[in-house]
């Protein structure tokens, strides 16, 4: 017997039901467009253009320079790189040879690159000159597991002039222009199957270090095509923009979708680049949006915004951090009623699961789930016991949207994905309810989670980068609200100084410890208010008192 899900009703007033599983690999998608749309535009990137055919032909040619460097299925290739057009050529290299991709953020220090590098056994890197130089070469001990990489440059398809590559030891590294343009232009999408990982996605988490999440064909190609219900792409008729950076999954998965419908992708390479943003929009009336709310809150706010056509723009999503009532309004006077949606979801979920309907959005609910999401309330302390309509719990997930597991970590695998009502759901740590109808209300972030500019910030992981260094007895990591940027938080580092600490003054150890994490951790997670207190408070049971705090 079917079940029949409390959101149901919506979806049967909408239309919308469960679209076919298409578990091709997305080589296989950018083939046909390549036979079918060969003319249409399929990349714009500053004044060049690719065509289908085109993009075929570069993603031809890389597949065969990663084929050459030993590159298969079952293997990891590092993006490391800004939204250009080698980032998405990559992307389909990767798909074609049935290997896996995993972007790693610009963000990223030295440290956390090398982790990523060898955690997940990348032996070939793309990366950009200048990263290369000022990350990738800073590493002390260059990961083993690297063996080539290629360099290339934001202006590559612009004023094509290949950049010197660095030396690095152990490393063959070459220009990424040389490689491709002597290679051959045919090679054909290798055999998949919809389970292989596709997207290594990494994740901040209650454990310290980053996880893997491991996404198969088929959790890319389900969001996809789940995500597309409510207002369908249709095939060589869009024009897509995206200012999500694609290491993020939000941004890769937009953009992975943009080819998978043979839409114009236009690439916004520098998000904070409001004037290029603009410039883009008016070269050609979008039909697809998506950014975080602070991006669409700008862009309404520039001087020129009244310049832009949005009237065939059809979805506009926002996502990554909760957009205000009062916001919401503003940006529909600009965009137009019934456009925008919330996207709600997290890297573990691919990332997409629950959608606020556009011309059926409760403005203070997250959504309703998307067909073939099967979303349950649990209580917090067990996970076992489904609770009541209006009663918040634990949220969890079950189906096709789900990933694999955590790469190399099957303990935290089998924390986080478990059996409940005869199904393996994803404990996302998230809590919330349901109304009567189905819409899914957040009641708390995942603990001890943060949100920074649209990027999550584990507490803990920032916690135990501190415990490295020697002048902490211990600390503790909060947020409080960022009253500049709605829908933010700001990062607050609470430490608690040993016998060596103290000997210090207060100034000299807040210097000492932001100097430490800017050399250690990613922009976003380095807090921005450092509190000296004398004793960092705990439970009766030793745990830190974040609730003390708190105040």
């Amino acid at each position: 017997m079917t079940t029949r899900y409390l959101w149901q009703d919506i979806h049967d007033e909408l239309g919308v039901s469960q679209p076919d599983f298409d578990d091709r690999p997305l080589g296989a998608f950018l083939e046909e467009h390549a036979e079918n749309i060969p003319d249409n535009i399929a990349l714009r990137f500053f004044t060049r253009t690719f065509s289908y055919r085109e993009l075929n032909t570069e993603v031809n040619r890389l597949a065969n320079v990663m084929a050459a460097f030993g590159i298969g299925k079952g293997d990891v290739v590092g993006i490391h790189m800004p939204n250009v057009p080698q980032y998405l050529i990559t992307l389909l290299a990767v798909s074609k040879l049935g290997a896996a991709a995993s972007g790693i953020s610009l963000m990223a220090v030295p440290s956390e690159l090398s982790y990523q590098l060898e955690d997940s056994n990348i032996s070939v890197l793309v990366t950009l000159d200048q990263l290369a130089n000022n990350v990738l070469a800073k590493i002390e001990q260059m990961p083993a597991c690297l063996k080539h990489t290629l360099i290339a440059s934001a202006s590559d398809y612009l004023i094509p002039q290949a950049p010197i590559p660095p030396q690095l030891e152990g490393v063959n590294c070459v220009a990424y222009l040389d490689a491709v343009n002597a290679a051959n232009d045919r090679f054909n999408q290798h055999a998949t199957h919809y389970n292989d990982t596709y997207l290594m996605q990494y994740t901040g988490g209650t454990t310290g270090r980053p996880k893997g999440a491991m996404l198969s064909i088929r959790t890319v190609n389900h969001v996809h095509s789940s995500g597309n219900v409510y207002a369908p792409m249709v095939v060589g008729q869009e024009i897509a923009l995206s200012p999500f950076p694609m290491f993020h999954v939000a941004g890769v998965s937009f953009h992975t979708a943009c080819i998978r419908y043979g839409a114009q992708c236009v690439l916004i390479p520098d998000p904070r680049d409001l004037d290029h943003l603009l410039e883009q929009l008016l070269v050609a009336p979008i039909t697809r949006f998506a950014a975080v709310p602070t991006l669409f809150q700008m862009l309404i706010s520039h001087k020129d915004i009244a310049k832009v056509d949005f009237s065939q723009l059809r979805t506009a999503v926002t996502g990554a951090a909760p957009l205000a009532g009062s916001e919401r309004e503003k940006i529909e006077e600009v965009i137009g009623r019934d456009k925008l949606t919330d996207n709600f979801g997290m890297t573990e979920t691919g990332p997409t699961y629950i959608s606020n309907p556009p011309g059926r959005i409760k403005a203070a609910a997250l959504g309703v789930p998307l067909p073939g999401a099967d979303v349950r309330i649990v209580d917090v302390e067990t996970g076992t016991k489904a609770m009541p309509n209006g009663e918040p719990g634990e949220i969890i997930t079950a189906g096709p949207h789900v990933m694999k597991g955590y790469l190399h970590l099957p303990e935290e695998s089998a924390k986080a994905m478990r059996e409940f009502d005869g199904k393996v759901f994803m404990y996302t740590g998230d809590v919330g309810y349901f109304d009567d109808e189905g819409y899914l209300y957040i009641s708390d972030r995942a603990k001890d989670m943060l949100i920074v500019g649209g990027f999550k910030v584990f507490s803990v992981e920032v916690e135990d980068k501190m415990s490295k260094m020697d002048i902490i007895e211990r600390s503790a990591v909060i947020g409080t609200t960022d009253e500049k940027r709605p829908g933010n938080d700001v990062v607050n580092l609470y430490i608690e100084l040993n016998t060596t600490g103290k000997t210090l003054g207060h100034a000299q150890v807040k210097e000492d410890v932001i100097l430490f994490c800017r050399e250690n951790m990613a922009a976003y997670k380095v807090p921005k208010l450092v509190h000296i207190i004398d004793q960092i408070p705990l439970t009766a049971v030793g745990k830190i008192d974040k609730k003390a705090l708190r105040g």
